[in-house]
């Protein structure tokens, strides 16, 4: 268990402090639910997202994807080109944690898979630190299509640990997907593996963390 006093906390983006979903913008692009349903699942698939996700570049994935769905040309060109409405919602008990952590002084940290413009995106002046202002709170991130490794890989959560200038062991990291908090807790950080806000803060405040 890190020290309460001298801890960081590391959060993963999406689906932990903002609801990332396809759905915000393509219910606007889509009126036929199964159409849309079939779209996500057939043509911008999470292979093909996921690709960029590790370093992939965004414009050349969008023109290979084009050329095998042609008929879906508009849709496809609006994933990448309208990326910011799929981050449009935030969950409203998760950012209030952010706030109360800041304000007690806790240094905060991103840890995100995402492609390279989110690392942009996420710092001052970027359309999601615009749109979400408790994004202020974050003193650095890591972004993976940026660096070249990806949760859960250890090389990730070492990087992380280096950008906030901190061992691992007083790092706590947040995430919803279980293999990623896995992954952490292999490299020494203490990994909360996200079910909901309640759970979360309830189990940061058992390690002494003013959540």
């Amino acid at each position: 268990m890190p020290d309460s006093a001298s801890s960081i906390v590391i959060f993963d983006l999406g689906g932990i402090l903002i609801d990332w979903n396809p759905r915000h913008l393509y219910l606007r692009l889509i009126s036929d639910a199964d159409t849309l349903e079939t779209f996500l699942a057939t043509v911008t698939t999470s292979e093909w997202h996921g690709g960029q996700d590790k370093g992939g570049d965004p414009a050349a994935a969008t023109r290979a994807l084009k050329q095998r769905f042609p008929e879906h040309g508009a849709l496809i060109d609006a994933w990448y080109g309208r990326f910011d409405e799929m981050c449009a919602v935030a969950f409203p008990e998760m950012a209030a944690l952010v706030e109360r952590l800041a304000a007690a002084g806790v240094p905060l940290y991103l840890l995100s898979n995402a492609p390279a413009f989110m690392d942009t995106w996420m710092r001052p002046g970027g359309r999601l630190h615009t749109r979400h202002p408790f994004l202020r709170h974050f003193r650095d991130l890591v972004v993976s299509g940026a660096v070249g490794c990806w949760k859960p890989d250890a090389a990730i959560y070492r990087l992380a640990c280096t950008a906030a200038g901190t061992a691992a062991d007083r790092a706590v990291f947040i995430d919803d997907s279980a293999a990623n908090a896995a992954g952490a807790r292999a490299t020494d950080l203490h990994g909360i593996h996200h079910r909901d806000a309640a759970t979360t803060i309830a189990e940061l405040r058992a390690l002494g963390l003013p959540a």
